[in-house]
């Protein structure tokens, strides 16, 4: 392609033209000929971004930023690509190392504000917006705002499980399982196998299904197994184990209330200490129950009554509560026991596992 004038200035006219795709192939070909520096691979990653091509533009990011370690721009459009692909620990890591070479980049700081804010990590976020200026950055209020509205939900942030389990993904069953020695999946397995008149033959819902530790544990009773998780790479590694029918990424709540498939049984392994508030998750249950159908979970426990915030972030919630959601919800409370569903630092996690049956 031939142009007169600034190359630049002609990709950036394409890109306003909606001709990314076109820029994109331009400064490929120019930086290919050895025509182009560090500005027209910049260029080049936000063309591919337009185009819809964040895969490619991630590609020619990492390349700018192994030909330019040490530009802090080359850092900063590798990490707004990360940003852009919803992978939250590295963008995040390229932002800091991108104001480690220039403290004085406020879209680094402000992006790695939105990275934080994504995660669920109010604090962090707030930490990094507080630090800009708001002539500079018109929403900056706007953005501790909402990151202040986190802080005052009544459960875990969807931002932040999802981050959280993204990262312990690689080896969540070795350390579930080994370090803090889970076994809620086989505690609801003992407790459905006495409260309910016959295990098998079941339609099965895993809520916050996971890598499917809990679904290995009730495959063999299953007709049919589904779950949910909100963690895309804990999907990943439960699809992996081909014993489920459909796998969802989503929020709980919002999977549950906009389903219509009916289940026999509804599991929820280590799942709602992520939710303080039960009653939206109690609703939807209530709906993709069938007629005698039951719901198992375990929760922390909590001594006095409604529920709270515990000290790793994670809900704890009170017999009394449980109960008179139960009734709420028009369940038959069947089995209630007092159980131990991991450890945290070798000392036994207080729980309760809970069996309710639709009346």
């Amino acid at each position: 392609m031939q142009t007169d004038g600034d190359p630049l200035e002609h990709a950036e006219h394409l890109i306003a033209q909606g001709r990314a795709a076109d820029a994109a192939s331009f400064l490929h070909a120019r930086i290919e000929g050895g025509r182009g520096g560090l500005l027209a691979r910049i260029l080049l990653v936000r063309a591919l971004c337009e185009a819809s091509d964040l895969n490619g533009a991630l590609e020619q990011a990492r390349e700018a930023v192994a030909l330019n370690p040490n530009i802090a721009q080359a850092v900063l459009v590798l990490g707004e690509v990360l940003l852009k692909l919803e992978q939250l620990p590295t963008a995040i890591s390229e932002f800091q190392r991108a104001l480690r070479l220039d403290p004085s980049l406020s879209h680094a700081r402000y992006l790695a504000g939105c990275a934080w804010l994504a995660a669920g990590e109010a604090d962090r976020a707030i930490d990094a917006f507080a630090a800009l200026d708001v002539d500079e950055i018109p929403d900056r209020n706007a953005k501790i705002a909402e990151a202040e509205a986190i802080k005052t939900e009544q459960r875990s942030n969807a931002g932040y499980i999802r981050h959280l389990f993204d990262q312990f993904s690689a080896d969540y069953d070795q350390r579930m399982t080994g370090q803090l020695h889970y076994q809620a999946p086989q505690i609801l397995r003992s407790l459905a196998e006495l409260v309910m008149s016959g295990v098998a033959d079941l339609t099965v819902l895993d809520l916050g299904c996971g890598t499917g530790l809990t679904g290995r544990t009730f495959e063999d009773v299953a007709t049919r197994l589904d779950g949910i998780d909100l963690s895309p790479l804990m999907i990943e590694k439960a699809r992996a184990l081909g014993i489920y029918d459909h796998l969802e990424v989503a929020d709980i709540e919002t999977a549950l209330n906009a389903g219509n498939m009916l289940y026999d049984l509804v599991l929820a392994a280590d799942t709602l200490v992520y939710l303080g508030d039960l009653r939206p998750l109690f609703s939807g249950v209530a709906k993709r129950l069938k007629e005698e159908g039951h719901f198992l979970f375990t929760v922390e426990k909590h001594g006095d009554g409604g529920f709270a915030l515990g000290p790793k972030r994670r809900w704890r919630h009170s017999e009394p509560y449980l109960r008179a959601l139960a009734e709420e919800y028009a369940f038959d409370v069947v089995g209630f026991l007092d159980c131990v569903p991991r450890t945290e630092a070798s000392i036994p996690v207080e729980g309760y596992a809970v069996a309710l049956r639709k009346a």
